[in-house]
């Protein structure tokens, strides 16, 4: 846990919240990582504020556009990053953006249903394949056989609203589309067997101390 350190990290959803959280924690870290790679929908509006001051403050967070509900989106931060990194490919990949929308039963409809799915299920999805090719690099870099969140990992931001055994505060609020966008990140979370890369499934409504999880090795 001590030796936990990654040359180059990306947070998506990284303007407030949780992701937000995570760049702060990343830069309080006692060897903070040399690339924050901070994406966000809007990096110049005013949600992104907080970010924008951060980024300002330390040279090594890189605000980087990001809807990762459109897959040119994706494609184009996926470039701009492995400009900036090279060879050395990127170390962490954090899927954290999601939306959620307070719909029961009775009110779900369609349109909420495909924009939650599209964002919180298949954008993790479209992540990882556009990241892979510079989670490679940096795996293959790496020191080390074993797997490590320091070699190169993915990290998807599940949700204990997702669980299909416990249904996590329902009376509270069924949120049903998000409950269902938040399963296939559990099922999905294996890791590859060709390649050192790692990959986490992580309840994102853990208190926030967050990253004792990742200080894996």
């Amino acid at each position: 846990m001590a030796g936990f350190h990654v040359r180059s990290v990306l947070v998506t959803g990284a303007n407030r919240g949780l992701g937000l959280g995570l760049v702060q924690h990343f830069l309080r870290m006692p060897k903070p990582p040399q690339w924050i790679f901070a994406g966000c929908r809007d990096p110049k509006g005013q949600r992104a504020q907080e970010l924008q001051n951060l980024a300002s403050k330390h040279p090594n967070i890189i605000i980087i556009p990001l809807e990762v509900a459109d897959p040119a989106s994706i494609k184009a931060a996926a470039a701009k990053v492995g400009e900036h990194l090279g060879d050395s490919g990127l170390n962490l990949l954090i899927n954290n953006a999601g939306i959620l929308k307070l719909n029961t039963l009775d009110t779900e409809i369609l349109e909420d249903m495909s924009e939650i799915y599209t964002t919180n299920t298949i954008g993790p999805l479209l992540m990882g394949q556009a990241f892979l090719p510079l989670l490679k690099k940096a795996a293959q870099g790496s020191p080390g056989s074993g797997l490590s969140c320091s070699k190169a990992a993915i990290v998807n931001m599940s949700s204990y609203a997702g669980s299909i055994e416990d249904m996590y505060v329902w009376d509270f609020g069924q949120v049903v589309s998000y409950r269902c966008s938040k399963v296939l990140p559990d099922v999905a979370g294996g890791e590859p067997r060709h390649f050192p890369l790692q990959m986490i499934t992580l309840p994102s409504n853990l208190p926030l101390s967050l990253c004792p999880s990742l200080h894996c090795d």
